[in-house]
């Protein structure tokens, strides 16, 4: 464990992080819920999602300009009082198109926000303990996003409170930021970056973050409304949901440490087979039992979190020296691009088939990525294990490479 000496300096900015994860992670379910009770059609719903999405795509390309040009406390300031007021404005002006485009801005502040605290907190910590400085963050970003959801049915989201709580929680943000006694980090270098050479480097990689974002998004946005339209109470969704999340977290760590051991692409399989099955098993057997939906939905949480990681670890296998932030950007675009789809599609099927086809369109994706990854297998062999060793100390280190491990705890990328 980090010496309290160490972790001084952060506690502004974990705190900081804490507010913000939990203010991202309730509006996603709020937008959901408030948008059914306002008559919004489950497709108009996802595309609000998909417009978040568009968004974070949008921020993960700006966000390295803007570091650079004004520095990590400005970047912070000015994205955390645009996403506030976005996040006010939902309330104000209760409009589908209103809300595509302020969940668009909402997209592009977070993403603003969360890269200025993870390259800030990586650039004050050393190598010897930067892994546990980031487990640390991970369970501050899991209690707080879990947490958070069960605001809800706390305040209710009929009213304006809810939303004004939301808007607290980021303006709050600023002032561990603000008061804090640091210096502000150096502007990032310059970064190359090249869908197709990301491609070309791991198409597993490339296809299974495109994969991820089709799924996790989709639980994420559409999630809320599937819970409520089997019949769920409003803390019964909050408990479906956090149940995805937590899931997530309990073999974060044992896929990882079986992929450094054997072929990655063979549990990135297995952990696949198990997110559809998980789909399957909600599908055909949880119907409108909450102790049923909540055990599928951990299940799912569990194998499909991961995947982002394994596909992550799967690219830099594969790469050469100076391509690993390279890769990070290419993952996440690729990650972007699927979750616009994802939210989109499942939205439209529901409309046509009922709630139950979330998770039979789910477990389809996700049996689309085992038979790439086969056939994948066949065209090239794994990286032999003393390999990547020899990247380990590269990959653990990397911020951007932590940063992705962060995000795929929780789904949203938020």
């Amino acid at each position: 464990m980090p010496t309290m000496h160490a972790l001084r300096p952060l506690i502004p900015l974990f705190i900081a992080a804490g507010i913000l994860l939990a203010g991202n992670g309730l509006q996603g379910t709020l937008v959901a819920l408030r948008g059914s009770a306002e008559g919004f059609s489950t497709t108009l719903i996802g595309l609000i999602g998909t417009g978040y999405f568009a968004g974070f795509m949008a921020g993960s390309l700006l966000v390295p300009h803007l570091l650079r040009a004004v520095g990590h406390i400005r970047v912070f300031c000015s994205m955390a009082a645009l996403a506030a007021s976005a996040s006010l404005l939902l309330v104000l002006w209760v409009d589908p198109i209103a809300w595509f485009a302020l969940r668009t801005l909402s997209g592009l502040c977070f993403v603003c926000l969360f890269a200025s605290i993870d390259s800030w907190i990586n650039s004050g910590v050393s190598n010897d303990i930067r892994a546990k400085v980031l487990s640390i963050y991970r369970l501050i970003d899991l209690g707080c996003v879990t947490g958070s959801q069960y605001l809800i049915p706390f305040f209710g989201f009929e009213g304006v409170t809810i939303f004004a709580v939301m808007t607290i929680m980021v303006m709050v943000s600023l002032v561990p930021i603000s008061l804090a006694d640091r210096s502000n980090p150096k502007p990032p270098p310059e970064m190359s970056f090249s869908v197709f050479n990301v491609w070309r480097i791991s198409p597993v990689a490339a296809t299974g973050c495109i994969i991820i974002g089709l799924t996790n998004s989709t639980f994420r946005i559409i999630g809320p409304v599937y819970a409520e339209s089997i019949g769920m109470s409003i803390a019964s969704v909050a408990t479906f949901m956090s149940a995805g999340i937590v899931g997530g977290v309990v073999l974060q760590y044992p896929l990882g440490w079986l992929s450094d051991r054997y072929d990655r692409r063979i549990v990135l399989i297995v952990a696949t087979a198990g997110a559809a099955l998980a789909g399957i098993f909600i599908t055909t057997f949880a119907g409108t039992s909450e102790n049923l939906n909540y055990l599928g939905i951990f299940l799912f949480g569990a194998f499909s979190l991961p995947l982002y990681s394994l596909s992550a670890a799967q690219a830099n296998d594969h790469a050469k020296s100076g391509e690993f932030v390279q890769i990070a950007a290419g993952l996440g675009f690729f990650w972007s691009a699927g979750a616009m789809v994802g939210p989109l599609a499942a939205s439209a099927l529901m409309e046509i088939g009922g709630p139950s086809i979330l998770f039979t369109f789910t477990s389809a994706v996700h049996a689309s990525l085992i038979f790439f990854t086969l056939w994948r297998m066949r065209a090239r062999a794994a990286v032999p294990v003393a390999q990547r060793r020899r990247f380990a100390m590269l990959i653990k280190t990397s911020p951007m490479m932590m940063k992705i491990t962060r995000r795929s705890s929780n789904g949203n990328g938020s």
